[in-house]
This record gives structure tokens, sequence and C-alpha cells, in this order.
């Protein structure tokens, strides 16, 4: 009997695989670039952006009321105090001690790869971004991750002001462990509200919000389609990092229930997720796809993760390694498993395009998005071709130091005149010419 999902094995077997496989790797590109400069979708993005310009924290709030359902006032957007200290007390031990191993382990990574700025070449100086906006999604599912994997790169880099907004799904709040951790880190600046409306108040500044120098994290296709709207003429951002995805080479070595699980740890998150398997066996294909259909009826967020299987997720079964190799590189997926036995190392090897690898069967996406350093918060949508994951020198700048003494000057001087002059820029010229008549 047909089963739901039987429509997500795309098989080199089978009628019209170039077509079917051309066609899907088009659905993946139009939900990369939801809310297209075009589109409908951006326009109400823009019209959000403009508006929370145009009328600050009275527009946050009416959005806010709109999109969570929570009526706040300007003067509570903003979370207490004693609300974090609160939530750090009354959080589980066990889960405070464990949030405290993450922050540890991201701090010795990050500070590990920081550029070092003691000893930078006198031509360049590095200065870390004064203000930064940190978003933290909170609407499908509270995400306490998500302030270690940035607020902690940041603060490694020497920033000085962290800015954290979540919206209020949580009986009118933050959810009391995303606070907890805020507190934990010593951040007191949090405030209730999300959306394309907070990132517009990071963006813009409001009454009550003060603009920040550049906005980080990941998020719903809102989220970021408005970070891609103010990206440059604002603020600065890290990528857009949203929605999630993964993609799994994997070949017969592999333990197909392991692989189904590692796809449902993606599709959970919401229905425009993707999950993509890479293989060289069609057995193995539908033994990854049986799995799908008994794992996936057992999870919490069942329905959310079936749309997403349905809509962009797939089983591809190609010729060989190499062809897999090369579609990885071109799908540029944000997180790429590589489950491939004794070959695992090698084909990571070969990829040039991904946000974070995965090697081996016993390095589940879980791993990186809790616990092993790296932050999650990496680039989406293929993007990954041209973009990296978050890291500490993300937070800093560099200024370029040029100092030159009279000798130096006069021994430059023809050849940047002549320059200026070819380029037609005479005043440029001359301002080199004048230091020569002294």
């Amino acid at each position: 009997m047909p089963h739901e999902l039987d429509q997500i094995i795309i098989s080199l077997s089978g009628a019209n695989f170039e077509k079917s496989l051309k066609k899907f790797r088009s659905k993946l590109m139009r939900a990369a670039r939801f809310a297209g400069y075009g589109s409908e979708e951006n326009q109400q993005v823009i019209d959000i952006l403009r508006n929370v310009g145009e009328h600050g924290d009275k527009a946050v709030a009416k959005y806010t009321e709109k999109f969570d359902g929570v009526k706040l006032k300007p003067d509570e957007f903003r979370v207490s105090q004693d609300e974090l200290d609160r939530a750090n007390q009354e959080i589980d031990q066990d889960i405070l001690l464990c949030l405290r191993e993450a922050v540890e382990n991201v701090r010795a990574y990050q500070k590990d790869i920081l550029i070092d700025t003691d000893n930078a070449p006198r031509s360049i100086r590095y200065t870390p971004i004064k203000r930064i906006g940190v978003c933290v999604p909170g609407a499908s599912a509270p995400l306490p991750s998500t302030v270690i994997m940035t607020a902690v790169p940041a603060q490694v880099a020497g920033v000085e002001e962290i800015a954290v907004v979540s919206p209020p799904r949580h009986e009118g709040s933050i959810h009391p462990v995303i606070l907890a951790v805020c507190c934990e880190l010593g951040i007191d600046e949090v405030y209730g509200i999300g959306g394309a409306q907070a990132v517009a108040a990071l963006a813009t500044g409001t009454g009550t919000i003060a603009k920040v120098d550049k906005i980080v994290g990941p998020g719903n296709k809102w989220v970021q389609a408005a970070k891609k709207n103010v990206a440059g003429d604002y603020v600065g951002i890290d990528s857009i990092a949203g929605p999630s995805e993964v993609l799994i080479i994997a070949n017969e070595q592999a333990n197909p229930a392991w692989i189904a699980a590692d796809m449902l740890s993606q599709t959970e998150h919401a229905a425009d997720s993707s999950a993509i398997v890479l293989t060289d066996s069609e057995p193995f294909a539908k033994s990854i796809l049986s799995e799908l259909q008994k794992q996936v009826v057992e999870l919490p967020r069942a329905k959310a993760a079936k749309e997403s299987l349905k809509k962009l997720s797939a089983i591809i079964v190609l010729e060989d390694m190499a062809v897999a190799i090369e579609m990885a590189d071109d799908f540029a997926s944000e997180h790429l498993e590589i489950q491939c036995g004794q070959q695992s190392r090698e084909i990571a090897e070969k990829i040039n395009n991904a946000g974070a690898i995965f090697i081996g069967s016993y390095t589940p996406v879980a791993v990186g998005d809790y616990w092993a350093g790296p932050s999650h918060t990496l680039p989406t949508g293929m993007r990954a071709k041209f973009a990296s994951a978050l890291t500490s020198n993300d937070f800093l700048k560099s200024i370029s130091i040029v100092e030159y003494d009279q000798e130096m000057l006069a021994a430059s001087a023809d050849d940047i005149v002549r320059l200026a002059q070819i380029e037609g820029l005479d005043a440029h010229a001359n301002s080199v010419r004048i230091r020569q008549r002294d």
C-alpha cells in the first residue's frame, strides 16, 4: 500500500530522474529565496521595517500583539533583572550544569580560533564591534543553545553590549530557560519581542531599544528576510541563517535508522526545513524511507516533520559517491553529515561548500547544535558557497593603518601622481605634489 512519504525517493533507476532532480533543486532554491525582492511577502517585511522605523515602539507593540498574541507596553518589552535572576535560580540544577559545560566548550573553541589581535601586523588593527543584537527563536520551541552559540563568540571577541530579542510565547514572556542562560552569561538587556519587528527595532532603534551595529542569529523565514533587507543599510548581519537544513552523504555502511533520525532532527524544526540524503544504493534508500515512516509518527512534532519531508526533503539515489560529492557542493547545505564508514573523512576532505561538516556515524548534527564548540548559526539556502559559520572573528572589524614619512612619500610621489592623472583626479595628484614643493 502506498505511503505518503514514498514520493521523497528520487532514484537513478526511476523514470525522468534528471527532470525530477532539477525540479527538486528548483524547489530548494525558491524556498531559500523566500521573500524575494519583488514578492508580496518581501513587501510585507518591508512594510514592517518601515513602520517600526517611523513609529518605533508603537509599531513594535502593534506587531507583537498581532503576530505573537501578546499585548505589551513599550516599558514592558525589556525583561527585568529580577525575572532574569529568578529564571536562573529556579532552573533545574542538572540543566544549569549542562548549560555551563556547553558554554565552556564553546568559549574554549572560540578563543582558540580568535585572531591574535595583540600580534597583528602594524598595518592593520582589529577592534571588536561595540554593540550587537541576537535573535533567539522561541515561537515553535525555546532555543537556549542559540544564546550560547551567538553571545559567547561575541563575548570572546570583546563585544561590550549584547541585546537579546526573543518572542514572548511562554506565558506572555520569554521561556525561562532562555532567560536563565542570559543571566548566566551576564546579559541583562533582553527584550520579549520577535519576528521582523524585532529585527527592525534592533536595526533602526526605537524609544526603548538602542540601535545595534550587527544582528546575528538563526530564525524563521520572516526573520531572515528582515535581516536581508536591513543588511548593509542599517546594520551588518552574520548570514541568512534559516530555515534549518541537513544533507547526508551515506552508503550501506551506515545505519538507516540513524540516518532517518538525523533527517527528522532537522525537519521537526518547521514545515519549511529540509533533509536530503545522497546515496549510491537504492535498497539502502528504501531502508531509510522505511525507518522514516516508522519514526516520524512517534515524534511530538510529527505534523511539521511530515510536512517538511514531503515539501523540501528527498532521498536521492546516485550513480556513485563522486556524483554525491559534486551534488553536495552544489547544494552547499547548512549541515553536511558524512556517514560512509572508513571513507567518511576522505569524502569530507573533498567538500568545498558546507556550513559545517559532521564526519562519521557518531557525529549527528545535535553534537554541533549543543556541545562541540563551533556555533550552530550557519548559512542556509546554498549560501555556504560564499558565507561561513558564525565565529568570534565575525565580531571583530579591521582598520587599515597607513603611515608614510617624508622620504617614503617622495620615493612614491611620481607614481602616485601618474595614477591619479590616469583617472583624471587632479586634486588627488595635487595632494601629493603640494607636499613635494617644500
